[in-house]
């Protein structure tokens, strides 16, 4: 990832993305297994294989987000049955935060974390197949997202699967541009049913070790503006 310095004033930008990069491409995905009534997480960058036997594999690997991500409507699950093959597949969580699989039927999913998503699928399957063995994993994250904007290497939308800080951010946006001033950051916070609210956060203060406490982790739907 590339980093522009701003001058002299951010010489930490490059250190900064650096650190954030290796948060952002850390240990994370959610990959939940059952097996013999028991649940047994893992945490990956990849998705978790099966043996070779039968010839079948786990779908596409998850994304990297933490074990307590709660699902949400667009957000894109990878459903694999062992040695099902009509049973494994990948499924987008619908507006209505449902999803529809064969044998289980409709299921309420938004607001459950893969592992809660997974025992529900074991379940519902219990009444037809003996001692099913499920993986369910987060393939793509698209119910919860910030935006970054402004004088910021890397501007647009980013998926928030995991705690992510102001500080996080900037940095996975590839650090400010020359000029950008760095001490007048907004982040632009949506309120139900009233104006949005706007927060603060000077970089120069936070990376003295002052002022920490505007280093907020980001909230769905956060816009954050680098003037």
């Amino acid at each position: 990832m590339e980093t522009r310095r701003l001058g002299h004033r951010c010489t930490g930008a490059v250190v900064l993305s650096g650190l954030a990069l290796s948060l952002a491409t850390g240990p994370g995905a959610v990959c939940a297994g059952f097996a013999g009534g028991r649940v047994a997480v893992s945490q990956a960058g990849t998705s978790q294989r099966r043996p070779a036997e039968g010839g079948q594999q786990s779908p596409t690997p998850a994304r990297q987000v933490t074990d307590d991500y709660t699902i949400g409507p667009a957000d894109v699950l990878a459903i694999n049955v062992w040695k099902d093959a009509e049973l494994t597949r990948t499924v987008t969580v619908r507006p209505d935060g449902k999803i529809s699989l064969p044998l289980v039927g409709e299921l309420e999913v938004s607001g459950l974390t893969a592992n809660k998503v997974q025992a529900l699928i074991v379940q519902r399957l219990a009444a037809y197949v003996t001692d099913p063995q499920v993986t369910v994993m987060i393939q793509d994250v698209k119910s919860q997202t910030y935006v970054i904007v402004g004088k910021v290497a890397k501007t647009g939308s980013y998926e928030l699967g995991k705690p992510t800080t102001v500080l996080e951010a900037i940095a996975i946006a590839g650090g400010f541009l020359d000029f950008a001033k760095v001490s007048k950051v907004k982040i632009i916070r949506p309120r139900a049913g009233g104006q949005p609210e706007t927060l603060y956060f000077d970089y120069k203060q936070v990376i003295k070790g002052k002022n920490s406490e505007q280093n907020i982790v980001l909230k769905n739907g956060d816009t954050i503006v680098v003037p």
